[in-house]
């Protein structure tokens, strides 16, 4: 199995995933800034949220739309026009928070048209690694480093967003977010490996709306996986996790601690940077949807356990337990779409299966923040964990079905004589 390292070590890869995380920290600092600013200029929680609620609409429903540009027209092409446009736009809003009597609906608007042109430089740049990696083991070694980078950029956003707050205003905060993504983005598409489309098709290859649900272009998909079970997974995972922040605020409440929620969460993020650097590390001999099934599964039992977590400590252990899992589950999820699309959907894959993680995550908090308080905490923790375990049940069906190989046919071999049932499987 090759290293972290040696992804590293692959031409262009630290240029071009060093200027892709500059851009993304601006998704790390973002959120946080813009409630900030919105509430010292309004002095309006409601208004704060209600604009945070916009941006994150607006951002995630379009994801897939705009990732649709990227596999159309190239990095080069739509990334730029978009982070300007995005750029634009929070420059803006900091300019309208940066002092109070701002109209609300100037700052509600310009909050969702900075949503709607968000660049998606996540599933691009998952799109660009497979350009960079050649070969599987390569491969899923840079999606679970990327996945390990992401976990921490939104560790590290905050913080971030933590120290500007003490020397200037929360608005400040919004300016950096959008210097972030243009200096990022206008980095990465002076990578050699972003100029174009991602092609690979051959004459004979169908379009990305010719392929059957089931199947994946070239035979390089796992057998038998719709294109839609690893975004189902995702969502999973998404609900799962949004109504875990909820439940720990609570349990802390419930325990006199508020205090706490920080490290139980920062818990949960070292077990999934954890899970991410050994999912990575593995050389797995399992089908990726077993192991796709089985990591979802784990993440729901894990949380359905910790609702029974007698004090806050014993809960930090199950987060990091429950951590293991999300990292694993959420890279996993993104190889197995990346395979099921088509050369020239790649990244509009990956875009739905971020949708889906963060879509599930807000739908998650709604959730919980209706049942906290009518039904016994323990009971929220199964009813948060449950949409994990269903997503679970979703990719891998009664029967299990052998995995095809990559570049393997799928026809049945023909058993020697006497050959029991498993020959030549």
């Amino acid at each position: 199995m090759p290293s972290y390292a040696a992804v590293l070590r692959l031409p262009y890869a630290r240029r071009t995933f060093g200027a892709a995380l500059i851009g993304r920290l601006s998704y790390g600092t973002v959120s946080l800034s813009l409630v900030l600013a919105v509430r010292d200029a309004s002095a309006s929680f409601a208004l704060a949220g209600t604009a945070m609620a916009l941006f994150g609409a607006t951002s995630v429903c379009l994801s897939p739309a705009r990732a649709a540009l990227v596999d159309r027209h190239g990095p080069r092409r739509s990334l730029v026009p978009m982070a300007g446009c995005y750029a634009v736009l929070l420059l803006a809003l900091a300019a309208a928070t940066l002092h109070p009597g701002a109209p609300p609906p100037l700052i509600l608007a310009l909050a969702a048209a900075a949503g709607a042109g968000t660049p998606p430089l996540g599933p691009t740049m998952r799109t660009l690694w497979r350009r960079l990696a050649p070969g599987r083991e390569l491969l899923q070694r840079a999606y679970s480093l990327d996945g390990v980078a992401e976990e921490l950029l939104y560790v590290a956003g905050p913080l971030l967003v933590g120290a500007l707050v003490t020397c200037a205003s929360p608005s400040a905060g919004v300016a950096v977010s959008a210097v972030l993504v243009l200096a990022g983005t206008l980095a990465l598409v002076t990578s050699p490996v972003a100029d174009g489309p991602h092609r690979e098709k051959t004459a004979d290859s169908p379009p990305a709306d010719a392929l059957p649900p089931d199947s994946a272009p070239g035979g390089t998909g796992p057998a038998g996986v719709r294109p839609w079970q690893p975004a189902v997974v995702a969502a999973g995972v998404g609900l799962a996790l949004g109504g875990l922040d909820l439940l720990v605020v609570a349990d802390a409440g419930r325990h006199g601690r508020p205090a706490a929620v920080a490290w139980v969460l920062a818990a949960l993020s070292v077990g999934s940077v954890v899970g991410g650097l050994v999912n990575g590390a593995v050389s797995w001999r399992a089908p990726a949807r077993l192991r796709l099934a089985l990591l979802a599964a784990g993440l729901g039992l894990t949380l359905a356990g910790a609702g029974l977590a007698p004090d806050l400590r014993v809960l930090g252990a199950a987060a990091v337990l429950a951590g293991l899992f999300v990292a694993p589950a959420l890279t996993t999820a993104y190889l197995i779409a990346d395979e099921c699309a088509a050369p020239d959907a790649r990244t509009r894959a990956g875009a739905w299966v971020n949708t889906a993680v963060n879509a599930g995550s807000t739908g998650g908090t709604a959730a919980v923040g209706v049942l906290i308080g009518r039904v016994p905490l323990a009971l929220c923790f199964a009813l948060a964990a449950a949409p994990a375990l269903f997503s679970a049940g979703s990719v891998l069906p009664a029967g299990f079905r052998t995995r095809c190989r990559p570049g393997v046919s799928r026809r049945p071999r023909r058993r020697r004589a006497g050959a029991g049932p498993g020959a030549g499987t």
